[in-house]
């Protein structure tokens, strides 16, 4: 089985990190520890937030929210994140930018989508192919 990532946000200056091994030490930044993000599945709104994905064969374009996501400097997807197999592909995103990326996955399998919103933190949706 697979394992899902651990994204650490710290509280005092922001550093977002995703842990790629757990030797068991718990992440430190600022001298205390981070805190583990949890995803959110789903959005009271239904509309902003969960990564919305269009699969085209071995690729896929994410979008975020069905309907676009606010991408203003007060408000906005910092990320876009790919899982699949042992491939993690990540778009960094600012605002102005269109709230989407596109990525090459595996023809069949698990694609885990994640994304960041600076002010409702971190979402996700899985896809089978």
């Amino acid at each position: 089985m697979k394992k899902q990532p651990d994204f650490y946000r710290c509280s005092i200056c922001g550093n977002l990190v995703g842990k790629i091994e757990d030797s068991g030490i718990d992440m430190l930044c600022c001298g205390q520890p981070m805190d583990k993000l949890v995803a959110n599945t789903v959005d009271a709104s239904k509309e902003k937030h969960v990564p919305a994905v269009e699969v085209n064969g071995d690729t896929i374009t994410v979008r975020v929210g069905s309907i676009d996501h606010p991408m203003v400097p007060e408000h906005y997807i910092q990320w876009i994140c790919v899982m699949s197999g042992d491939r993690v592909q990540r778009v960094s995103l600012s605002p102005g930018q269109e709230p989407a990326a596109i990525f090459t996955v595996p023809e069949s399998g698990q694609v885990d989508v994640y994304e960041y919103c600076n002010l409702h933190g971190l979402w996700k949706t899985t896809i089978n192919k």
